[in-house]
C-alpha cells in the first residue's frame, strides 16, 4: 500500500512537472554596428555569455553603421520598440547625453542592480570619455581604439632606413618618407580618419585645446579653438607633403587602408582596432609606433584620445530585462573576457586587470605592436585638454573639418584658411545644438 501511495505520488509530481516547463529566459536585444568577422567576434561574446547562465538571452542584432544604428533606435524608442542595448560611436556622447528621459546611465543602472562595478577599474582614457563632470559613467565602454602607425619593414630595409625604429616625430617621419618616395614607394605616408588622426588626436597628444571649456566637458557653450598654430602648421607641412606624395591624402574614414596593406604606401597612421586585419592582409612585415609629434609644442608627447564606440542603456524596458543588461555589462569587464576580446579584435581591452592578464598570457611577446594603443593611451594622466570630446553635434562638426582639409590637400585654400572656416562653421552648429537643448 506504502509503495503504492509513493508511486502516485511521484506519478503527480512529474506530471505537474511537465505541465509548468522551465520557465523562458528574458530576451534582450542589443542593437549594434559591427559586421563582418568584428561582427562574428560580437556574437559570439553574446554566446558565450549566454551559454554562461540561463536567466538571460542577449539577443544581438546588426543595424547597419553606427549612424544606421542610432537613427534606428531613436524612431524605435518613439514607437516604445527601441532596444536595451544600443552600441553609438564615441562623438555621438555629448547627443546621447542630452537624449533626456531616454538614457539609463550605467553607473545608475548597476547600483541599482546591485551588480560589481568600480569605474576605477577601467583605464583613466576611457572612462574620462564616457563620464560626467562628477566621475560617473554615463555609457559603457565596448569597442575601444586609438589611432597608431603603421609601417612596411621591407621597404624601409629597401630604402635603407632601420625597420626596427619607428619614426617618433613628424620630422623624423616626413625624413623616411622622402628617403621611401626615393626609393621607388608611390605614396610615403597617408592616413585614415582625417579629422579623427590631424586635428582631435594631434591636438590631444600636444596636449591643445580643440575646443574651450574642456573640450565641452564644462558646458554646452562651448567654442572650437583648432585653428591655433601648431595645427595650421601641422597641416600646412601635410599640404605642402603632398604636392611630392611624401604625404598622399586618400579620403575619408578608412579608405588609406588598403593602400598600406597593398605596399603602395610604406607609412600608414589608422586605427589600431584594424591592426589585425592589417597584418592578416599585408604581404610583408608590419612594423608599429606611436603616433608623431613635434617636440617643439611645450606638452607633448601627451595622450591620445580613444575612438570607437560604447554600449548605452535606453529606457521603458521591462524591469527584469535591466537586471539581465547589468550582469551582461558585469560578464563583459570580466578580464578574460576583455582580454579574449582585445586578442581577437584588436581593440583595446578597457580594464587594467585585462591589460595585464594579456601580458601575463605572452600575448605582447607573440605579438609585438599590439600594446602600442594602450602604452600611448597611458603615456600621461589624461588632462582637460586629453581626455576626449564632449561636444554636441560632433558626428557632423567632424564632417566639416574633413571637408575644408580637403580644400588644404587639394591647393584650393591655405590650411589657415580652411581651419578658421571649419572653426567657423563648427561654432554655428555647436550654437544650433545648444539651443535645441537649454535644460542641459
Amino acid at each position: 500500500m506504502k509503495l503504492a501511495l509513493r508511486f502516485l505520488q511521484f506519478a503527480a509530481l512529474a506530471a505537474t512537472a511537465l505541465a509548468s516547463p522551465a520557465q523562458a529566459a528574458t530576451e534582450i536585444m542589443w542593437w549594434h554596428a559591427m559586421s563582418g568577422e568584428l561582427g562574428k567576434q560580437l556574437e559570439k561574446l553574446a554566446a558565450d555569455f549566454n551559454a554562461s547562465q540561463s536567466d538571460y538571452r542577449i539577443v544581438p542584432t546588426y543595424k547597419g553603421n553606427y549612424t544606421e544604428t542610432v537613427t534606428a533606435a531613436i524612431f524605435a524608442f518613439r514607437s516604445r520598440s527601441q532596444p536595451a542595448i544600443v552600441q553609438v560611436n564615441e562623438i555621438a556622447t555629448a547627443t546621447m547625453m542630452a537624449a533626456k528621459g531616454a538614457i539609463y546611465p550605467v553607473f545608475d543602472l548597476m547600483r541599482d542592480q546591485s551588480e560589481p562595478f568600480s569605474p576605477e577599474a577601467y583605464l583613466p582614457a576611457v572612462t574620462g570619455y564616457y563620464s560626467d563632470v562628477a566621475g560617473n559613467m554615463l555609457s559603457f565602454p565596448f569597442n575601444v581604439s586609438t589611432p597608431i602607425l603603421y609601417y612596411n619593414k621591407d621597404l624601409f630595409r629597401a630604402a635603407g632606413l632601420d625597420p626596427e625604429v619607428a619614426p617618433k616625430t613628424w620630422a623624423e617621419v616626413g625624413a623616411a618618407a622622402k628617403r621611401l618616395r626615393a626609393a621607388g614607394s608611390p605614396c610615403g605616408l597617408t592616413t585614415s580618419w582625417p579629422s579623427w588622426v590631424h586635428v582631435e588626436n594631434f591636438s590631444a597628444f600636444h596636449n591643445l585645446p580643440l575646443a574651450t571649456r574642456a573640450n565641452g566637458f564644462g558646458g554646452l557653450d562651448a567654442e572650437l579653438t583648432f585653428n591655433n598654430q601648431d595645427v595650421v602648421r601641422h597641416i600646412a607641412q601635410l599640404a605642402e607633403w603632398q604636392a611630392t606624395k611624401v604625404f598622399d591624402y586618400s579620403g575619408r574614414g578608412q579608405s588609406a587602408e588598403p593602400r598600406f596593406q597593398k605596399g603602395e604606401c610604406a607609412i600608414f597612421i589608422g586605427s589600431s582596432g584594424t591592426r589585425a586585419d592589417i597584418k592578416a592582409n599585408s604581404k610583408f612585415e608590419v612594423g608599429y609606433g606611436m603616433i608623431p609629434y613635434r617636440p617643439e609644442t611645450t606638452g607633448a608627447p601627451q595622450n591620445s584620445i580613444i575612438g570607437g564606440a560604447t554600449l548605452w542603456v535606453l529606457r521603458d524596458r521591462p524591469r527584469t530585462e535591466y537586471a539581465g543588461v547589468a550582469r551582461f555589462f558585469a560578464y563583459l569587464s570580466k578580464p578574460e573576457v576583455q582580454a579574449a576580446w582585445h586578442q581577437h579584435t584588436g581593440y583595446l581591452p578597457i580594464t587594467r586587470a585585462a591589460f595585464d592578464l594579456t601580458r601575463a598570457q605572452g600575448f605582447y611577446d607573440r605579438d609585438p605592436g599590439a600594446a602600442i594603443g594602450i602604452e600611448q593611451l597611458t603615456l600621461k594622466p589624461p588632462t582637460e585638454n586629453s581626455k576626449g570630446i564632449r561636444l554636441g553635434s560632433f558626428v557632423l562638426i567632424r564632417s566639416v573639418i574633413d571637408e575644408e582639409l580637403e580644400q588644404v590637400f587639394s591647393a584650393k585654400q591655405s590650411a589657415q584658411a580652411a581651419l578658421d572656416l571649419a572653426v567657423e562653421r563648427g561654432n554655428r552648429l555647436l550654437r544650433q545644438f545648444e539651443r535645441a537643448n537649454p535644460d542641459r
